[in-house]
């Protein structure tokens, strides 16, 4: 796993790793909602050149039923090159791969042969919940002292709280949970970091038991699914501010920090409003000592015939944006913002962060629109853009249609089918272009359905910088 010099997929800047290499292949999740088969990671090639450009050249199946693979990362990225921990001689070859059903974790190795990930190591349920107390296992993010894995649950029985996990980034073991204090905290989701100010956030979602069978109607109307984010000091494992975004604001769940490391802020995308089913991304910022979250941009919800709704919705006469998934360029200039639920990818420059401009979109799929892909414009798609990656250079964005097994059921019940676009960008003025000649779709993905996407060699969601 040592190298003498460091990975050269490295880089000490955002402004260097925006001049990275293409990437040739993509990894991503796929997982059978039936849990008859085993999950897979299937690997696209990327390369335009290639006579297989946009296929599946590589399918890896995990060996158990059930996992149902969400998000997963890489070993070990730019965090390495820090000068407060570094491990400059580890290597980019390892993708980290949970079950979020079966917490199981996978360890692949991808570098005897990029398109055949081999499996190299299984951690059991059992060894995360007694050295560290948590289930459910859900975010990677590679740090420079450790991988550091999110968890929704507690161990055993206990629902929770979840919270953070550290894995050894050579051998793999489950170190111990990450929190020394964790105050108030109760509900995990996604977590990230500010590295050169010791300030890690994260957000919430809800226990295993209140989302695992599809979103519990009662407990959203309820307002009891996470509504607030919190600050940690990151190097002592302590927890000290949670700001609230207020109850109405349900499920804050992606966090973007700026990748230039100098800034302290970063975006948080929330999934629904319970009073008028809108969706926002709002911007976390110091103010003075303390830490201020402000709402920059509300996505409201669009009408709809109820004879055109699932059942969940039929009340309500419209469909919710469900803003499900957010990305940031590494420039830190567009944000991409995923509204599963009406079908739309939205770009915003956010040069200035208080002020987002709308500066393009694409429409695929949706509760009730079914776009079609411009290249199949026979074809009505399910889904919409869900998960999101952009390369280092920022100039593709690739998009896949899953959400989670049991929610896909409830919004989209007559299937949500499985796919992923790949969309060119205007760099310069911005604007989004779906590729006519990428995307994969259906059978090539066996009857799987298809989350998280990972670039080969990075992308602007697995790293962080120490340098500006």
């Amino acid at each position: 796993m040592t190298r003498w010099t460091p990975d050269p997929s490295f880089y000490p800047s955002p402004r260097e790793a925006a001049q990275a290499p293409a990437e040739k292949l993509a990894y991503v999740a796929a997982f059978d909602r039936a849990a008859a088969r085993p999950d897979a990671l299937a690997v696209l090639d990327t390369d335009p050149d290639s006579p297989e450009y946009g296929r599946v050249v590589g399918w890896t199946d995990l060996p158990h039923t059930g996992d149902e693979l969400h998000h997963f990362g890489w070993n070990a990225c730019s965090s390495a090159l820090c000068p407060t921990a570094p491990h400059p001689h580890v290597e980019r070859r390892y993708l980290i791969v949970p079950g979020l059903r079966s917490s199981r974790v996978h360890v692949y190795d991808t570098k005897p042969d990029p398109r055949a990930p081999k499996l190299v190591k299984v951690i059991e349920p059992g060894e995360l919940a007694e050295r560290a107390g948590y289930s459910r296992p859900h975010t990677v993010h590679c740090g420079p002292d450790g991988i550091y894995l999110s968890a929704l649950g507690g161990a055993g029985d206990a629902d929770g709280p979840g919270g953070i996990a550290i894995l050894d980034h050579t051998t793999f073991d489950v170190r111990g949970a990450w929190e020394a204090d964790r105050g108030p905290q109760h509900l995990a989701y996604d977590f990230w970091w500010h590295l050169n100010h010791d300030v890690l956030v994260t957000s919430e979602w809800g226990t295993p038991s209140m989302i695992e069978d599809g979103i519990v109607g009662e407990l959203l109307l309820g307002r009891r699914y996470g509504h607030a984010i919190h600050f940690w000091d990151l190097a002592k494992r302590r927890h000290v501010q949670r700001v609230d975004l207020g109850d109405a604001y349900q499920m804050p769940l992606e966090l973007r920090p700026a990748h230039d490391p100098t800034q302290t802020y970063g975006f948080v995308g929330v999934v629904i409003s319970v009073e008028d089913l809108s969706a926002s991304i709002w911007l976390w910022h110091r103010d003075g000592e303390a830490w201020a979250v402000t709402k920059v941009i509300d996505i409201p919800a669009e009408p709809a015939d109820a004879a055109d709704l699932p059942d969940l919705l039929k009340p309500f006469g419209a469909v919710p944006p469900l803003v499900t998934d957010i990305d940031l360029s590494v420039d830190d200039r567009f944000l991409y913002v995923s509204c599963w639920g009406i079908g739309e990818l939205r770009q915003y420059d956010v040069s200035d962060p208080f002020h987002p401009v709308l500066t393009g979109s694409v429409r695929l799929g949706g509760i009730v629109r079914r776009t079609p892909h411009p290249g199949f414009p026979d074809e009505p798609l399910a889904g919409g853009p869900q998960m999101v990656e952009i390369s280092r250079d920022g100039r593709r964005v690739y998009v896949s249609n899953s959400l989670y097994g049991s929610w896909d059921d409830q919004f989209y019940p007559d299937g949500v089918g499985a796919w992923l676009a790949k969309l060119d960008v205007d760099t310069e003025a911005g604007g989004l272009t779906p590729d006519a000649r990428f995307f994969p779709r259906g059978e090539e993905f066996r009857g799987l359905r298809v989350h998280q996407t990972r670039l080969q060699g990075g992308d602007a969601s697995s790293d962080s910088y120490c340098f500006p």
